[in-house]
């Protein structure tokens, strides 16, 4: 039987772990600290096989006061860890593959630099490289959530899918860290039109969610992004359902 992946994000803005709610940062709560690198530790002790991290401050103006703790991060722990935020070069993605990011998310780019997007695809493959699908008012928004495209998410995935796309991370920017229970149909849009794979994020908040994503796995929902619940130890018996994972960049 396979199981669905269970993906802690670990948010940072100005060096400090933060909690995201629609988007925009906050100071997380003092019982679980602000430092990134130790709660990439504490994740990689409870058996988390795979780290989402994002840089809210590269996201927002391409800044790089939090590069060394990225770097800190990805040699601190043995499993992979998939970045977001900021990326919007080739320089960038060779950056931070460079310094053993796993997998990176990227939107703005996409969108702002189509051509070396798909050069960048070809040089380091699909499974170097996913899309972020961040979606307010069905719209595709980017630099760190701040701008609306006016671009419809599903049309924007099938585009990426055709440029050879396989993996999407879908966020419903309004129930982000909100605690009201993920966009499941909104996943599911997306599994169907494109038969890519898909990480959902953003509202899950306990073990009965995480199970009804489960039961679409069949659909290419293979993954959960989950933050704030996890940080409130909203899940009875963690370790139980963060069951080895094979395949996970496949």
């Amino acid at each position: 039987m396979s199981y669905l992946l269970v993906i802690p994000s670990i948010d940072i803005k100005d060096r400090k772990t933060v909690r995201v709610v629609k988007g925009i940062p906050e100071l997380h709560c003092k019982e679980y600290g602000n430092d990134p690198v130790e709660m990439a530790r504490i994740w990689r002790a409870e058996n988390a096989k795979l780290i989402h991290v994002v840089d809210f401050d590269r996201a927002a103006d391409h800044s790089k006061k939090n590069f060394n703790i990225i770097e800190e991060i990805c040699s601190s722990v043995i499993i992979p860890v998939e970045f977001a935020g900021g990326i919007r070069e080739l320089d960038d993605i060779k950056e931070m593959l460079g310094i053993g990011v796993s997998r990176l998310v990227i939107s703005t780019m996409a969108i702002e630099d189509r051509e070396n997007f798909i050069k960048a695809l070809e040089i380091f493959g699909p499974l170097k490289i996913a899309i972020s699908l961040d979606i307010v008012d069905e719209q595709i928004i980017i630099h760190g959530r701040k701008i609306k495209t006016g671009i419809n998410y599903l049309d924007f995935a099938k585009d990426m899918r055709s440029l050879g796309v396989e993996r999407f991370i879908v966020t419903d920017v309004e129930r982000n860290g909100m605690m009201i229970g993920p966009n499941i149909e909104m996943s599911k849009k997306v599994a169907e039109i494109t038969e890519a794979k898909i990480t959902l994020s953003g509202g899950v908040r306990n073990k009965d969610e995480l199970m009804d994503i489960q039961n679409l796995m069949p659909l290419g929902i293979d993954s959960v992004i989950v933050g704030r619940a996890l940080y409130e130890n909203r899940f009875p018996c963690q370790k139980l359902w963060r069951v080895a994972e094979s395949g996970i960049f496949q």
